[in-house]
């Protein structure tokens, strides 16, 4: 095929991601090009981004000193192997992660995503308790309604039965903790639910069940964001920090969405003052510009690896892109954005104001509940008999019509701005949701 050969693009090819496909090419959202808080379609409208993209473009969309550190590291250095050797920017974000993070998680281990973090920090787990002379600790505890991504691993952990259904019998030895999302007892409550702590002691029965010799590790979100803006119970965090470390189990927070500002702080186990042995971290990380995801390892669980002849492979882990030069560019100068523009404690400053706009919301048609913490919420409606999912995907459509691009999950409608959102620009987001509601 020579240079002046043109293919047609009839959208045919590219198999979409989570996307109702059929659906999208018969009406295609063509995005162009992007910048602060709104997205330029194909067409010329511009479109507000109520999601931070996909909970990842916390900074906006084209943070300059992002944009130009990786077009100088292009420029300088493209790429190096990971595996025997090093490049200097990946042992100084490193540096910064673990100087950003809660108590000792100070190790940190690169990935490419959220889902490789998860399968990270499970392997992790698992050879942890081999390395530490347990090697009968194989279990593995998720959480109904979890996601954790969705490799084999993280959808055996999670929870979300879509995401699940279609792929066999996933992982042997992993069992779930009931889920939080009690709207009978917790609807419109803003803030944390008064109701579920106790729910943490399921761990117990299944200590009970399986015996606790035999659990490596417990994972949550400590919001679950995929399953749609489910918030922990006030001390359900704490009972489960309580019981992983009664029985010597790890616990790991997946905070894919909840790291990097999303809640106000730099993690949410600074939000909630619980520190896991292992969070697991992407998205925000680099802004979303460049994929990159990281486990961050408390010293215990990084020094038990650290014996035997020093010239043997600790870990027999890793990816051909972890800690690539132009993540890592990219990483630094979205820490150095968040920290320069104090965008975490912007989104702190915002939260109440957020709260309270979402909340307006509560007797539109068919709103069963509404929840937010930090800059992110839902609103909850109910579904149509028939066909669920569909009535939030029909306000989803509306609202984009009207220029606000949301999310749907299940018949709830999440929504996670840019943590450089204007109080204005709440309203017109909110506003526009109110809309596509009574519509």
């Amino acid at each position: 095929m020579n240079a002046e050969t043109k293919i047609r693009n009839d959208l045919g090819a590219y198999w979409m991601p989570f996307t109702a496909n059929r659906q999208f090419k018969d009406n295609p959202r063509m995005i162009a090009s992007a910048e602060g808080m709104y997205y330029t379609t194909t067409d010329g409208r511009q479109v507000m981004d109520g999601t931070a993209g996909l909970w990842c473009v916390n900074a906006g969309h084209r943070a300059p000193r992002i944009t130009e550190a990786v077009q100088r590291q292009v420029e300088e250095l493209d790429y190096a192997p990971a595996f025997q050797m090093g490049h200097p920017k990946a042992f100084e974000l490193a540096s910064r992660l673990a100087e950003l993070a809660p108590g000792k998680l100070n190790h940190v281990f690169f990935t490419n995503s959220g889902s490789e973090s998860v399968e990270t920090a499970l392997k992790i787990a698992l050879a942890y308790h081999k390395a530490k002379g347990e090697p009968g600790r194989t279990r593995l505890i998720g959480r109904e309604k979890g996601y954790h991504g969705v490799n084999f691993g993280g959808i055996s952990v999670g929870g979300m039965v879509n995401n699940r259904r279609a792929f066999g019998t996933l992982l042997g030895g992993v069992d779930h903790l009931p889920h939080t999302h009690d709207i009978a007892r917790n609807g419109f409550t803003k803030g944390q639910p008064e109701h579920g702590a106790e729910l943490a002691d399921d761990l117990e029965r299944l200590v009970a069940l399986h015996g606790g010799e035999t659990i490596a590790a417990v994972i949550v979100e400590p919001m679950a964001g995929s399953a749609g803006v489910i918030l922990p119970p006030k001390g359900y965090l704490q009972k489960l920090r309580e019981i992983t470390r009664k029985h010597g189990i790890l616990l790991i927070f997946d905070e894919v969405i909840t790291a990097y500002g999303r809640l106000g702080r730099a993690f949410g186990a600074d939000y909630y003052g619980v520190e896991p042995d292992m969070i697991t971290t992407a998205k925000g990380l680099t802004n979303g510009v460049i994929a990159m995801g990281a486990v961050l390892a408390s010293e215990d669980i990084h020094d038990a690896f650290m014996t035997g002849p020093d010239h043997m492979i600790e870990l027999f882990h890793g990816y051909t892109y972890s800690g690539n030069p132009v993540a890592c560019a990219a990483a630094l100068a979205a820490l150095d954005t968040y920290r320069e523009e104090e965008l975490f404690e912007r989104a702190a400053s915002l939260e109440d104001y957020w709260a309270d706009a979402l909340f307006s919301l509560r007797d539109k048609p068919g709103v069963i509940d509404i929840r937010a913490v930090g800059l992110v919420g839902a609103v909850e409606l109910e579904p149509f008999a028939d066909t669920p999912t569909k009535r939030a995907f029909d306000t989803y459509l509306r609202a984009w019509d009207k220029g606000v691009h949301l999310r749907t999950t299940g018949d709830t409608i999440a929504m996670s701005p840019p943590l450089i959102i204007e109080k204005s620009e709440i309203d017109q987001l909110v506003g526009t949701l109110g809309e596509a509601l009574d519509a």
